[in-house]
């Protein structure tokens, strides 16, 4: 397979001097270092990166769902090039101009009165943070967040998180209490309907709050849309209820929009969808597709107000960078003038998402698809009739060959699949174009055949 840029030729022996480097010096997050075999990358384009060999594979990850714009976008690397020319950085204090523009852009797309912005280096500094400030704001101190969830790898991130991440960092003594999010698919409820599994899950987290003491919850924390732990969609009502419930016992409503906003889901951010305006909403990843880290908090003007003669006592050396901004704002007009959002909720609608619901049809591997816009996922089970994951949870090994025999195969089809347990997601770039999307269907219909292998 030919590279995506013909003048790029395939270049091995440097790909192996990059891959020695890589092996001898640098430490890979969440990986077993001696277990991993990272591929060397030799460059990226649109919705397609390649190695050094000259293969080319269509990235159905966005990276780590974040380049929603795509790899090496002209106009954002151009507005990067420019403001290093210009001012390449500035302390945080000062009024810097793209700082503040990257901050009124984001302000007009954030619902209801979420118009101040704080500035982070990514998404868990950006849930820390807000978890901070809705700690000094109600002087209380428990969090509340869901099992099935991720807000990210730092000290309070990662206790809030939901998932097996969490349990080798987890000190129980940091002040989060989890519970059960509606997932009708795996109910926890014994719900049959969605408007049973909304219903019971508003009042499992009623009872949550009333045995933990509403006078000592400072908030509940959501993923407005779950990314990495599986893509479920809430029922109708369910934010609406959350809302209510926070509003009913001064609890500060956060909405973690860090993979599912600026425009994943088909609208700016996830909670367009649902009608819903919490008082935190953190940010990062598309926010700038990911070409220089940053992230923020979107802050209501209730709890700005609680700093306006109090100090923040919060600050980070590079909050709100002037790189970082300048790819945000060339980034947020980018998709603007290119109607990017739009093409998301297009794409999901007359491409993704029929063509998944097609592949579930002829596959038995495949449990349920859920998604929208241009973040889907295929829950692949052993069994439709039990629902039995394809592989068990948190699995490793042998016990998730099956899962890591449908990602060879993937790759062997030229599609870089995000695979979490025994889930696939299909999150490619927010304007990937019909054609690729195709493209990469008729991949996961190839490497689902390998998943039917393992069914019962």
């Amino acid at each position: 397979m030919t590279p995506l840029t013909p003048h790029v030729a395939p270049d091995p022996q440097a790909g192996a001097a990059v891959k020695a480097a890589d092996r001898a010096h640098v430490f890979h997050s969440w990986s077993a270092q001696g277990l991993i075999d990272p591929l060397a990358v030799a460059g990226a384009e649109g919705s397609y990166f390649w190695d050094y060999d000259g293969k080319r594979y269509l990235d159905f990850t966005s990276g780590l769902v974040y380049t929603n714009i795509g790899y090496q976008h002209p106009k954002v690397v151009a507005a990067i090039q420019e403001q290093a020319g210009r001012l390449a950085t500035f302390a945080p204090a000062f009024a810097v101009d793209v700082r503040s523009e990257a901050a009124r852009l984001i302000a007009e797309r954030t619902p209801g009165d979420l118009d101040k912005i704080f500035f982070t280096n990514g998404g868990a500094e950006a849930v820390e943070n807000a978890v901070r400030m809705a700690r000094l704001h109600t002087g209380r101190t428990k969090v509340l967040s869901a099992y099935r969830s991720y807000h990210g790898g730092t000290s309070t991130a990662i206790n809030l998180t939901g998932d097996p991440r969490r349990w080798a960092s987890d000190t129980a003594s940091a002040g989060v209490v989890h519970f059960w999010a509606p997932f009708l698919y795996r109910s926890p409820f014994y719900a049959t309907t969605e408007a049973e599994e909304c219903a019971r899950a508003l009042t499992h987290l009623e009872d949550t709050i009333a045995f933990e003491g509403p006078g000592t919850v400072a908030a509940i924390v959501l993923e407005t849309i779950p990314g990495t732990a599986g893509i479920m969609t809430p029922p109708p009502g369910y934010l609406a209820g959350v809302r209510e419930i926070c509003d009913r016992y001064g609890i500060v409503f956060v909405l973690d929009e860090v993979m599912a906003g600026f425009g994943r889901t088909g609208t700016w951010f996830a909670a367009d969808h649902y009608d819903v305006v919490p008082d935190l909403m953190t940010f990062a990843k598309g926010v700038n597709s990911g070409y220089v880290p940053l992230g923020g908090v979107a802050i209501s003007a209730e709890i700005a107000a609680t700093f306006d003669k109090r100090p923040y006592p919060g600050g980070l050396t590079y909050s709100g960078h002037p790189l970082a901004c300048a790819a945000a704002v060339a980034t947020i007009r980018a998709m603007e003038d290119e109607k990017v959002v739009e093409h998301a909720a297009h794409i999901g609608e007359t491409v993704l998402g029929p063509g998944l619901r097609e592949l579930a049809d002829r596959h038995p591997s495949v449990g349920e698809v859920r998604g929208l816009g241009a973040f889907w996922a295929l829950d692949l089970v052993r069994d439709r009739e039990t629902r039995e994951p394809l592989v068990p949870y948190n699995a490793s090994g042998e016990a998730a060959a099956p899962m890591a025999a449908f990602g060879a195969a993937c790759k062997a089809n030229g599609l870089w699949p995000f695979i979490n347990m025994n889930r696939t997601h299909a999150v490619p770039a927010c304007n990937i174009t019909e054609a690729e999307a195709k493209e990469g269907l008729a991949a996961l219909d190839a490497a689902l055949a390998v998943a039917d292998e393992h069914t019962a």
